[in-house]
């Protein structure tokens, strides 16, 4: 990054603080006179002072992320005074949580739907013989129908009602936000 002191042009920092920017200027090469909201927020957060003597700590090659960190949490910061980045964070994380509910939810449907579906008659043993064999249930035509080309594609339910209740479907009001899984915000 050039020093914008090259150019004429006070960098960002200096331009807020009423200052003539120096060649050796601290903040030119991270506060771009094209970017003065950046510095502007970082000074209202932490002081022009305090981000001056931190830059100094460092070691040249971590000056780069230190100000796009102080940057990135002064944004957040003037967003959300009180919780800054940690609230954004906290807020991710709790979407993350429903989230993940969510598709524990439908999971748990997924595995009550493919248990519908299996037989639950056992096999007889075979030193009885008055016992017939367990044939496994058979769909009803409708619901085997396909679309698609040489009897690849998906099913299409059929328009006739079901003969049974959907498992996923269980609140007859049809409002999709009653009922099913515990993800209600």
């Amino acid at each position: 990054m050039a020093s914008s002191s090259s150019y004429n042009s006070p960098c960002a920092a200096c331009k807020f603080l009423r200052r003539k920017c120096m060649p050796g200027c601290i903040f030119a090469p991270y506060f771009p006179p094209e970017e003065p909201q950046k510095f502007a927020n970082v000074h209202k957060i932490f002081g022009a002072s305090n981000v001056t003597k931190l830059l100094n700590e460092l070691l040249p090659h971590q000056r780069e992320d230190a100000v796009n960190s102080l940057a990135y949490e002064a944004e957040a910061r003037v967003r959300d005074p009180v919780y800054g980045c940690v609230g954004a964070i906290s807020y991710l994380q709790r979407q993350v949580q429903r989230l993940q509910k969510e598709l524990d939810a439908a999971n748990a449907d997924l595995i009550r739907y493919a248990c519908n579906e299996i037989p639950t008659a056992l096999p007889a043993p075979p030193a009885v013989s008055s016992i017939q064999p367990v044939v496994p249930r058979q769909r009803p035509i409708e619901f085997s129908r396909r679309i698609g080309n040489e009897g690849e594609g998906f099913y299409q339910p059929s328009v006739y009602p079901h003969p049974y209740i959907l498992p996923w479907n269980d609140n007859p009001s049809g409002d999709i936000n009653q009922g099913g899984g515990e993800g209600n915000m």
